[in-house]
């Protein structure tokens, strides 16, 4: 074969190599989502291809479904595929999608929660975050097995809620969720925040005790320190509490506007007009905003308080029982006068 021959065969062959790889990378790289913002795709436990396909169109509008199905099948994602939460950003190539959904590298999902009291509501939202579903998370935030051994019993349990921003995967098991709650739990009651909670002679458990009594009586920031502080000069004289929360908690109703002498006599181990001392656990998820008031709580001589009568949401606090009364006394005068009695 003639050398000029031979140049130009090993310039075609050349040529249609790089075609192919042209080809080849073009079929890879093509993408078929036609987003133009970040999409969520959810996978649920058994899902079928074509299911998450039909999820990615509806999501995506998918150019080509027929080209994302034979890359699935190309690389060997092979059927259910792995649940998880996925983040479709747009332009992604229809390879790198099929990687992703075949190893199964989520996303994580960013869990913001506050202004829930109970861990029924709280259990709740979370289940509009996640793929366990409110029963599942409430038995097992409940569940008393894993209690003890982390210092906890069925009173105090709740204070491994700290309000804030989690990052779970979307499919966490329930365990695997309050597990991440204890982590941060303990990430907070560093050595410092256990050195505040000692210098008010506090555990960590009863300042957020206290934190959930104080978090009740005041939605006022600025106000925080300062009922946090009347609360601890009562405990350091050994003064019952009479903290109205605990009276909304044993009646089970955390928005009651008025308390009536009888309401105070009832029996509880909650009844801080009856008991001295903390009651024996937090009677809301609170706040870290209300747990540092605790820690860094005002110092003052106030040792009463009573709802200011213009209802701005403050307090009128005052050191002795005669001045105490005029203030209790105007607030009530208020109540009377809007009608309000429950």
């Amino acid at each position: 074969m003639k050398p000029k021959i031979q140049k130009t065969i090993r310039i075609s062959s050349s040529l249609l190599a790089i075609l192919v790889i042209v080809l080849v990378c073009s079929f890879f790289m093509h993408s078929s989502l036609k987003n133009k913002e970040s999409a969520h795709l959810y996978i649920y436990p058994g899902d079928s291809k074509e299911a998450v396909l039909a999820k990615i169109q509806q999501s995506c509008h998918l150019k080509s479904v027929k080209r994302l199905s034979i890359m699935l099948d190309r690389i060997g994602c092979k059927e259910p595929l792995p649940s998880g939460h996925y983040l479709l950003k747009p332009g992604m190539s229809d390879f790198r999608l099929a990687k992703i959904l075949k190893s199964g590298t989520q996303t994580p999902v960013r869990i913001t929660f506050n202004n829930v009291r109970t861990v029924d509501q709280l259990a709740g939202r979370l289940s509009k975050q996640l793929m366990a579903d409110s029963l599942s998370l409430l038995n097992c935030f409940r569940d008393t097995s894993w209690m003890g051994a982390e210092g906890f019993n069925e009173q105090t349990y709740m204070c491994i809620f700290m309000p804030n921003t989690y990052e779970l995967w979307w499919n966490a098991k329930p365990e695997k969720v309050r597990s991440q709650f204890i982590r941060e739990y303990h990430k907070f009651w560093d050595d410092s925040h256990i050195a505040a909670a000692k210098r008010h002679k506090l555990t960590p458990v009863e300042a957020y005790t206290l934190a959930s009594i104080v978090e009740e009586e005041t939605n006022k920031g600025d106000e925080l320190s300062k009922v946090a502080g009347l609360y601890l000069n009562r405990l350091s004289i050994d003064m019952p509490l009479q903290a109205d929360p605990t009276i909304k908690y044993i009646a089970g109703d955390l928005t009651m506007k008025r308390i009536y002498i009888n309401d105070t006599r009832k029996e509880s181990p909650y009844n801080t007009y009856k008991h001295t001392g903390l009651p024996p656990g937090p009677i809301r998820i609170t706040s870290i905003r209300s747990i540092e008031a605790v820690l860094n709580a005002s110092r003052h001589s106030y040792i009463y308080m009573c709802a200011k009568s213009d209802f701005s949401g403050y307090h009128a606090f005052a050191t002795t029982l005669s001045q105490h009364a005029k203030n209790a006394q105007a607030y009530h005068k208020a109540l009377n006068e809007r009608g309000i009695l429950e």
